[in-house]
């Protein structure tokens, strides 16, 4: 026997980021804390979609690469101060799993490094949705998020099914400007995530066939992203193969290659 999971709903496509607005109002927010890198890139449309539906937002964008356990409780006091009641991830995987640390212990309390593991929660996050920026990572629709323990250098995987966002969006028109050393990285690392699942020794039909689906597509359509950023064609196809290598690993999990990048990280 086995089980298969991943977000509510998932928005795919050109223009669907029009959507973020009611898919916020839908889950009863009023007051976001727009989680973003520190560049702020987009940021300003996602709050004009929140505001056209009446919802407030407060910006937090002190979000460093490899997000760290300050920068997930100083978006926790954010949280708390603003009086906010969802959370919307703008970026790639860092803020969004940041966002995420920030979901956790807004609702179960504590220290993040509580909830190094697998499903050491109690309580789901607050609303929750992800919008995703990169065609790698796939954290806007998996129950991973990647926190740094800066005192013990040491990458902390927390596994943990209230992590998994509400509601994603992957609009390739928000990855057009991503440069092509990132487009190319983070394609291998959704190559990664494909092929790790797909050897996995608790793979199912259902992880192999978006595994396989997932290594086609990148390995057609990543080389022409790189090489024209604006190749909206290509972009899209990426956005799909990495989320479909997401829900591969999500359910298959990874293996050595994550395992020993995550120590490499501190070198």
């Amino acid at each position: 026997m086995y089980g298969y999971f991943m977000p509510t709903e998932n928005f795919m496509g050109i223009g669907c980021l029009s959507e973020l607005g009611k898919q916020a109002k839908t889950l009863g927010g009023t007051k976001a804390l727009l989680v973003t890198g520190k560049s702020r890139r987009n940021s300003e449309t996602i709050v004009k979609l929140l505001k056209d539906s009446g919802i407030d937002s407060v910006i937090y964008s002190d979000v460093q690469p490899n997000p760290t356990v300050k920068n997930v409780h100083d978006g926790v006091d954010l949280y708390k101060k603003e009086n906010c009641n969802i959370i919307v991830a703008l970026g790639g995987g860092s803020p969004i799993d940041c966002a995420k640390g920030i979901g956790l212990i807004a609702t179960n309390g504590g220290s993040i490094k509580d909830y190094e593991g697998l499903d050491k929660s109690k309580k789901p996050m607050p609303p929750f949705i992800a919008v995703n920026t990169t065609a790698g990572t796939a954290s806007e629709m998996t129950r991973f998020t990647i926190i740094t323990d800066t005192d013990r250098h040491v990458k902390m995987a927390i596994v943990d099914w209230h992590v998994t966002p509400n509601v994603s969006f992957n609009d390739p028109e928000l990855m057009i400007s991503m440069p092509a050393h990132l487009t190319a990285a983070t394609g291998m690392d959704a190559l990664t995530h494909a092929i790790e699942a797909y050897v996995s020794t608790i793979a199912t039909p259902i992880t192999d066939s978006a595994a396989i689906k997932a290594i086609e597509l990148i390995s057609k359509y990543l080389r022409p992203a790189v090489a024209n950023g604006e190749n909206i064609e290509a972009r899209e196809k990426m956005a799909y193969a990495e989320f479909l290598a997401g829900m591969a690993f999500n359910n298959a999990s990874l293996g050595n290659v994550h395992a020993m990048a995550h120590q490499l990280a501190f070198l």
